[in-house]
């Protein structure tokens, strides 16, 4: 009888403590609202390490500072060196080289895309009940139809499809080359509504970033608040032709360095379009439901005015300075004891395909193999990342000219001599030929200071990054067994990479040939 008893009561306790558990899950799921959160992705273009202000710099940034001190920094952050493989890995959850998008960045003319197999963020959003729309640069081909924003997951585009856009006229060049060495000067303009609408003449004089926040302040009050929203807004700010107003130029007239001076401004015109959105977001309403991210997409190109001080390298580079970017999240659905937080653990621009499709309350059905994780935990509730290693690339089209020094290094997986990069806990190694060795210090510090760190021509350097985050000492030679780990390491990664895809240019490209715009020729 007794014995019963204790059963009875053991069942009890049983019940209430799944009720507690299923109680506890359900409060955890409501910390993000009842319903499905809004995203949105802001990401800026070629916006240095140094070049916001709670990363120490002069810059006049108090919308980003302020989105970030109210949210979590995240301080071992992550993505790649140029813009293309950004973006391709943030829309596809996949490293490039799995895609083939390892070698550069698409061209105009080039008949090449994010393959169409390949299924997007958007796509998966959109799936999972979300109104999905992109505002600003693509940057992920548009030879063909099925390559276009609208055609991969988008309700909506409004934006360019290439790089380097003028910010006033929306022109594009680029030269494309004929067998007999002559040179063909491309010319035409770049700017969609929907990827059949040439908008481009009517807005000519409007600067691209405050028309972009203007496109996105009307995505927002046109949006339907019964849907969950995802608004991915892609400036062009702070890349090249660096154009800002005389407005902001005055803020830093005491800066002499024309391009640095020129970057300061246009970050601060973009830190101001930012504070635009996101009042258009409260004044509807949608705010208190929206979970906001801010990223780079590389590093700062420091020869036209960025900065990435102290962190070695810039834009292209696989050094610090070309990867390691500013990031965070903000929003009023973060945890109060969040706010204010920075996050040291692992992240990595592929991460956000997983994160963000859990976020939606979404699945992962239909793709192909992921290399991004859910951090989701690891933001939210401060949990270890399960990222312990990043791939930063291996691209076999570049050649390691002039590479001897160190030339004793050899491994049987894994040849040295190609362009490769990985982080693996503390540790990254880099083989094959690297560019932009040398630190940029900005030049409202002083003028820009070149560093010759006699690195050129080396075939491998390893650096304990933890521990000397400015890459200022090579460790190859005194850690053999590492550099040998990694490249196996290395050599596993090659073994399942695509061949790059980086067809010729086609010179049935031109905007000559389709009304003086760049679009799809085939």
């Amino acid at each position: 009888m007794q014995y019963r008893k204790l059963v009875r009561l053991a069942t009890a306790m049983m019940d209430v403590k799944i009720l507690l558990v299923f109680g506890l899950l359900k409060l955890q799921s409501a910390s993000c609202g009842d319903k499905q959160p809004n995203i949105v992705f802001i990401l800026a273009d070629d916006l240095g390490y140094y070049d916001i202000g709670y990363h120490g710099s002069r810059i006049q940034t108090p919308v980003l500072d302020n989105l970030a001190n109210r949210g979590i920094k995240l301080e071992n952050y992550y993505v790649q060196p140029i813009c293309t493989p950004t973006r391709s890995q943030l829309m596809s959850g996949r490293y490039q080289i799995h895609t083939g998008m390892q070698h550069k960045v698409i061209l105009p003319p080039q008949p090449l895309c994010l393959p169409r197999d390949e299924v997007t963020i958007a796509e998966k959003l959109k799936e999972a009940g979300y109104a999905t729309h992109i505002v600003g640069k693509w940057h992920l081909g548009h030879y063909a139809e099925f390559c276009l924003p609208t055609k991969r997951g988008f309700d909506t585009f409004f934006g360019f499809y290439n790089c380097a856009v003028d910010y006033y006229t929306y022109d594009k060049y680029n030269y494309y080359r004929y067998p007999n060495g002559t040179n063909l000067q491309m010319l035409g303009k770049d700017l969609w509504r929907n990827d059949s609408e040439f908008v481009a003449p009517q807005y000519v004089g409007e600067h691209k970033t405050r028309l972009f926040a203007s496109e996105a302040q009307r995505v927002i009050r046109n949006h339907d608040a019964e849907l969950p929203l995802f608004l991915y807004l892609a400036f062009g700010a702070v890349h090249v032709p660096v154009q800002a107003p005389l407005k902001y130029r005055k803020m830093y007239r005491d800066v002499e360095n024309e391009e640095r001076r020129l970057v300061l401004a246009l970050a601060t015109m973009m830190d101001e379009a930012i504070g635009n959105v996101t009042s258009t977001l409260e004044e509807t309403g949608l705010w208190d439901n929206t979970i906001l991210i801010f990223s780079s997409d590389n590093g700062g190109a420091t020869s036209f005015g960025g900065s990435n001080w102290p962190l070695r390298g810039g834009k292209k580079s696989y050094y610090e300075g070309g990867i390691k970017v500013a990031g965070f999240v903000s929003g009023p659905l973060l945890p109060p004891n969040l706010r204010g937080s920075t996050n040291r653990e692992l992240i990595h621009v592929s991460d956000w395909f997983p994160t963000l499709v859990h976020l939606a309350r979404g699945n992962l059905n239909g793709t192909k193999p992921l290399d991004g994780y859910n951090q989701w935990s690891t933001i939210w509730h401060q949990s270890p990342s399960p990222r312990k290693e990043i791939l930063i690339n291996i691209d076999p089209m570049i050649e390691c000219t002039n590479c001897t020094k160190n030339s004793h290094w050899r491994n049987d997986k894994f040849d040295v001599h190609l362009n490769a990069g990985l982080i693996v806990g503390s540790w990254k190694l880099l083989t094959g030929r690297q560019e932009h060795a040398f630190w940029s210090i900005p030049a409202e510090i002083q003028d820009v200071l070149r560093v010759n760190t006699n690195t050129r021509g080396k075939l491998v350097s390893l650096y304990n990054i933890k521990s000397d985050p400015t890459e200022q000492t090579d460790l190859a030679e005194c850690m053999p067994g590492i550099v040998h780990r990694m490249l196996e390491k290395l050599a596993e990664y090659n073994s399942g990479a695509v061949s790059p895809l980086f067809p010729d240019s086609q010179e049935e490209a031109d905007p000559a040939r389709h009304g003086g715009a760049w679009g799809p020729w085939v």
